[in-house]
């Protein structure tokens, strides 16, 4: 059989070309087998044969759910296997799987990846993708038969390839095991809409116990459970008047129960409405909200910044901060603001204020760059000097790597130095070590034009061991910044949140520090919920400062900035300053804006170089008061001066109040999603899949010009990133991907300039320990659409399936051509010559010329008479000379 069977048609032309032109010598047998061999190598020549050897791939699920039982069962089930096995040519393979894949014996003798989830439809897919395409395969599943993904896409690539799937079920029933198994609840349902929620509860024997069940964390039924013959379902039914994202968890309570990691499970629902808008905002009475929904706007006003979710962005087409601090906000909320902008097209606005922009911490923030304005002061606008104190804990603690480069202190350095970065040439500075004792790292000194040399001396602290001293280190502090006569004397303490120790006279000592102008800040390596974390708060609230809490190391740099210029770089203008119309309100509306004439106070703050400026104060700083910017597929709008609260009286009696709020919403919320196109999706397990259905006569040229994109970022904050898309048919695209146990996602479908936001989406923490009878039935009918089955008797694991290899020939024929083509150049050289076949040769004709005709004899007028012949004459003549010799010569010519 060939490939390219096209090539054989060069044999009759060959044949031809040595016809025609006899000095090419093709008649020659050995150049004949040349160009033979040479054209069957090029028509790519096959056999196909049945292969007598097999691969059997034996996959072992480690994850948590199997627990031990795979290390008990393994050791039998090798010796089976390798006694069992046909002959030398087969081979056994051992592959570990649990979140991830990996060969038994690379990573060490025992499984040492993630156990929290049974990828199984990831490694079925690794087997077909490197089993050998050129040799019958099979693989062995010793399994719970509870993947925590879908496994029919790796069911339709082990059919493709021919290799059957067998399993084994490892699970021992436990008489004493419950489990939640399941939480539904619909996806997405419209503002004051009921819809059902069921849970379903599973266990080995019939029991009464607890049930809980909670939404974002707040209980809505509290009673009990009732199972019969193993099973039992709970229905409830809710209404939320309000749009946004919310958690429901329940949870259940038995006695003595076996397994404790499947007894809870999550789930987000969606609640549409119309447009709407977050406010945020400390005033209980805020002037924003009465513009707006005097206005029609659907706000939600959130006064209690510690119940901020990024589940609160669901639904939400701008979000306004009004003077809030940005400590107060809680770290998962304020980077997804990030997200919400550039990827799902939302509209964020800052309004001023004593704790808004720089003054509010914001400086450095995850929504500094989305800001139209730059808030860092420059010195020349500076008013007052600075005197810093940073008192860093260097325990034990801080000594632990946070990646392969960086320890907690290295971090923790970096902060102290970018801090110093940012202070002035008139600012101080002091610098403590701290553990069981203070040590001063640099003395009370000026900046001048010393912030590099500060900053190297600050960047070589090490951690020395044990605790820290909290008394001890600020009590250093304020005897060392007493020493300065600055108008701002402040300390940044950095400490662990899980050891902190020495209270000591805390409190009389900061009493003393306020008491003598100066304030104390502190920012917590951990969580609001560790051991000595109300300790560290209560320090920041006695020290009129800021409390900090975050327990990714990554982030303490970031925070140094930020608390930095809330203190040394930044302004607040409390006086009245007249305003300056800069004819850029157009961009935003055409209709003609009367300014308020005056303001009572401002952010001092700088235009970046693509922001749109429309307002600018009169003093001596030409400051932007009102400045916007594009950001991704959303907008951000900066609003310098205060919209409410202290400073706010003269704009919030100006005229045109409500109708700069009612413009710059509509503004931030953007253009609406047109028709014809919408976003389906569904979280199976740990798979995420998402249908992309558009109308093909209003959105096909479009999305061929364009083509959608999607993006995600997960609850951490990081970086968001693409997923490709599968075109399935005109008019639908999808796709799927697995995410990580306990995480919760947020996406985005981006199609040209318009946003599909969604989510967010959770996994779940107790995936694993779900046990649904589902996946069960669906490893059965995977198993059987391939060929396999459940194997019991090990011994006929070997069974080979049927399977006609393909081997090509080509390099055979190759090698066969080298050696010709070697043997040719040879016999050229040598003079040798095989014998060749002779060809006849072309022979002349002659031509034989024509006897002449007699001329017929004239008719006698009178008859002649007949004369007879004689007896002894002959009657023939004999032929002529001439014709003699050309027999003769034709003759002579075939010898």
């Amino acid at each position: 059989m060939f490939k390219s069977p096209e090539f054989l048609l060069l044999i009759p032309a060959l044949a031809l070309l040595g016809w025609f032109w006899r000095g090419l010598r093709l008649y020659s047998p050995l150049r004949a087998l040349i160009l033979l061999v040479a054209v069957i190598a090029l028509a790519d020549p096959v056999i196909n044969k049945q292969q007598n050897s097999l691969d059997l791939y034996v996959l072992l699920d480690r994850s948590d759910s199997t627990e031990d039982l795979i290390d008990k069962g393994l050791p039998e089930w090798q010796r089976l296997l390798e006694s069992s096995k046909p002959s030398r040519r087969d081979n056994l393979h051992f592959i570990n799987y649990g979140a991830e894949v990996v060969e038994a014996g690379a990573d060490g003798s025992s499984f040492t990846g993630s156990r929290k989830l049974t990828r199984t439809g990831l490694a079925l897919s690794s087997i077909a993708a490197q089993a050998d395409e050129n040799k019958p395969s099979r693989v062995l599943l010793f399994t719970d038969g509870y993947s925590t993904e879908p496994i029919t896409e790796a069911a339709l690539l082990l059919k493709k390839r021919g290799i059957p799937l067998d399993y084994r079920l490892i699970r021992e029933e436990v008489e004493n095991d419950y489990r939640l198994a399941r939480l539904n609840l619909p996806e997405r349902v419209q503002v004051g809409e009921p819809f059902l929620i069921s849970i379903t509860v599973r266990g080995k024997n019939d029991a009464t116990f607890p049930l809980t069940l909670s939404r974002n964390g707040q209980v809505l039924s509290d009673g009990t459970v009732s199972l019969k013959n193993g099973s039992a379902t709970v229905e409830f039914t809710d209404r939320i008047s309000s749009s946004g994202a919310y958690e429901y968890q329940a949870e259940i309570m038995p006695e003595g129960d076996k397994y404790s990691g499947n007894n809870k499970a999550s789930r987000y629902i969606e609640i549409t409405g119309g447009p709407r808008l977050l406010l945020v905002t400390r005033y209980q009475d805020d002037p924003i909200a009465k513009a707006l929904s005097a206005l029609d706007f659907s706000v939600l006003t959130v006064s209690d910044l510690t119940k901020l979710k990024p589940g609160m962005l669901t639904g939400m087409r701008a979000v306004i901060l009004n003077n809030v601090l940005a400590n107060e906000i809680p770290a998962d909320f304020m980077k997804s603001l990030n997200f919400f902008v550039r990827e799902q097209g939302g509209g964020l606005l800052m309004a001023g204020g004593k704790h808004s922009f720089g003054s509010g911490g914001y400086f450095h923030s995850p929504i500094d760059e989305l800001l139209p304005v730059s808030m860092e002061l420059k010195n020349e606008h500076r008013k007052l000097s600075v005197a810093l104190a940073i008192v860093m804990d260097r325990s034990g603690s801080m000594a632990v790597n946070v990646d392969s480069r960086n320890t907690k202190m290295d971090l923790a350095n970096a902060g102290a130095a970018n801090a110093i970065e940012l202070l002035g040439p008139m600012d101080q500075v002091t610098v403590f070590a701290v553990d069981s004792e203070p040590t001063a790292v640099v003395r009370l000194t000026t900046i001048g034009n010393k912030q590099d040399s500060i900053g190297a001396r600050v960047r070589k602290v090490r951690s020395a061991g044990g605790g820290i001293f909290v008394y001890t280190g600020l009590k250093a502090a304020w005897e060392e910044l007493r020493k300065s006569d600055s108008g701002t004397r402040h300390i940044i303490l950095f400490s662990d949140a899980n050891d902190s120790e020495e209270p000591g006279s805390y409190k009389e000592l900061i009493a003393e520090i306020v008491k003598d102008g100066g304030t104390v800040s502190v920012i917590g390596l951990g969580t609001p919920t560790d051991q000595d974390s109300a300790f560290l708060e209560d320090i920041a609230k006695l020290g009129g400062g800021r409390i900090y809490f975050s327990d990714r190391p990554m982030d303490i740099p970031t925070i140094f900035s930020q608390e930095t210029v809330t203190i040394a770089r930044s302004a607040f203008l409390d006086s009245p300053v007249g305003t300056q119309a800069t004819g850029r309100w157009a961009e935003i509306s055409p209709k003609p804006f009367q300014w308020s004439p005056q303001v009572d106070g401002y952010n001092l703050s700088y235009a970046r170089p693509d922001a749109t400026v429309s307002l600018v104060s009169k003093d001596e700083y030409n400051a932007p008061l009102v400045a916007h910017a594009r950001r991704g597929l959303g907008r951000t709008a900066a609003v310098s001066f205060p919209l409410g609260g202290d400073f706010s009286q003269t704009v919030r009696e100006w005229p045109g109040y409500g109708d700069f709020l009612q413009t710059m919403a509509r503004f931030l919320m953007g253009q609406e999603i047109p028709p014809g196109v919408a976003l389906r999706q569904q979280l199976d397990g740990t798979r995420l899949t998402l249908d992309l259905l558009y109308d093909t006569d209003e959105w096909t040229q479009k999305l061929a010009i364009a083509p959608p994109k999607v993006r995600l970022q997960d609850d951490t904050g990081n970086t968001p990133f693409d997923l490709p898309w599968r075109r399935i048919s005109p008019g639908h695209f999808s796709l799927s991907r697995d995410l990580d146990e306990g995480s919760v996602v947020r996406g985005a479908v981006q199609i040209g300039e318009y946003a599909i936001p969604f989510g967010p989406l959770s996994v779940g923490s107790s995936v694993e320990w779900a046990f649904d009878k589902d996946r069960l039935g669906e490893l059965r009918t995977t198993s059987r659409q391939t060929g396999g089955r459940e194997l019991l008797d090990l011994s006929k694991a070997w069974e080979r399936p049927p399977f006609i290899a393909e081997t090509n020939l080509r390099l055979p024929f190759s090698i066969a051509l080298l050696l010709l083509l070697v043997g040719e150049a040879l016999v050229t050289r040598t003079g040798w010559h095989l014998p060749e076949f002779a060809l006849p040769k072309r022979v002349p004709k002659v031509k034989t010329p024509k006897p002449a005709k007699a001329p017929k004899p004239a008719k006698p007028k009178f008859a002649a008479p007949v004369q007879k012949p004689k007896d002894d004459v002959t009657t023939s003549e004999s032929p002529p000379d001439s014709e003699r010799r050309s027999r003769f010569q034709r003759a002579k010519d075939r010898k």
